[in-house]
């Protein structure tokens, strides 16, 4: 069986394949940043729904929050292509740095600290 899973590098390169077979070209860098934008909007709105307290309307069904975010990931992966970027490097340059600088940081957070009575009832 092979492994079917895509490392950031791949996605990149299949979007570029994308692009230049079906998609013409890609949206000028600034026109993809309106699209991200308008992407997270649509996350942020089923969000809302599903975990929030808005209520669906008519014009939120079939909407799947895998697939919104997807088209997210999608532009972005838009953006890093266009514009030179290795996400892949990217992304493991960026948790070098949070480990460096957030390593002690999120555990003495008293806001993110779990109760004992929460770790003693889930015993």
């Amino acid at each position: 069986m092979t492994d079917s899973r895509l490392t950031l590098s791949d996605a990149q390169r299949l979007v570029d394949e994308w692009i230049h077979t079906y998609g013409v070209r890609y949206f000028s860098p600034l026109t993809n940043m309106a699209v991200l934008t308008e992407e997270v909007g649509e996350v942020a709105r089923l969000m809302a729904r599903q975990y929030g307290d808005q209520s669906f309307k008519k014009s939120d069904e079939g909407r799947e929050l895998a697939d919104e975010l997807a088209d997210v990931l999608w532009v972005l992966l838009c953006i890093a292509n266009q514009t030179g970027v290795d996400l892949e490097a990217a992304l493991k340059k960026n948790l070098e740095k949070k480990t460096q600088r957030d390593q002690e940081r999120h555990r003495s957070n008293p806001k993110l600290v779990v109760p004992e009575e929460e770790i003693e009832s889930k015993k």
